[in-house]
């Protein structure tokens, strides 16, 4: 399945802000998921297994690597909990980082909200709306709204991956 999602990660020291904000926009909680994404050696673009409790999947997905909203073109299939892929991918590609996460999901309408807390890393939040590609001006709008309604400021957001402050670590 492919989408089109703009996006934003920051670092978020007070995830119970979040939370309140969130509750009072009744989002949707989802749950909390431990996550391992395991990035793999690939000549572009990124391709992760995400293995979890809630979300397992393929995900391959291309994007700028600046500070603020951008757009992320995104590949993904579900995989099995229990598929065999990753130790496939592994031979195949070479691991390049594996990033271990707990990871709350909320969701307003097409909007997922993640309130991460990263291994090695610390806190952070993530929004991603998410839709088709003729639908790029409304998901902007929906990332600048929640930009604005967190507070976030430009210090506090973040330009690339979790994979990429762990190898830049």
């Amino acid at each position: 399945m492919q989408h089109t999602i703009i996006e934003f990660k920051a670092r978020c020291a007070n995830h119970d802000r979040i939370r309140d904000k969130l509750k009072q926009r009744q989002a949707r909680f989802a749950g909390t998921d431990h996550q391992i994404d395991t990035y793999f050696r690939v000549p572009n673009g990124r391709l992760k297994l995400r293995q979890g409790n809630i979300e397992n999947a393929l995900v391959f997905y291309s994007r700028e690597n600046r500070a603020g909203t951008k757009q992320s073109n995104v590949t993904i299939s579900a995989v099995p909990s229990d598929s065999e892929i990753g130790v496939v991918l592994a031979k195949a590609l070479g691991v390049l980082v594996a990033v271990d996460k707990q990871r709350e999901i909320y969701f307003a309408d097409n909007v997922k909200i993640h309130l991460d807390e990263v291994a090695d890393l610390g806190k952070f939040l993530e929004v991603e709306a998410i839709g088709a590609a003729d639908d790029r001006g409304e998901l902007q709008r929906q990332c600048d709204e929640f930009l604005r309604e967190f507070e976030v400021t430009a210090d506090d957001l973040i330009a690339g991956s979790y994979s990429d402050l762990l190898l830049a670590k």
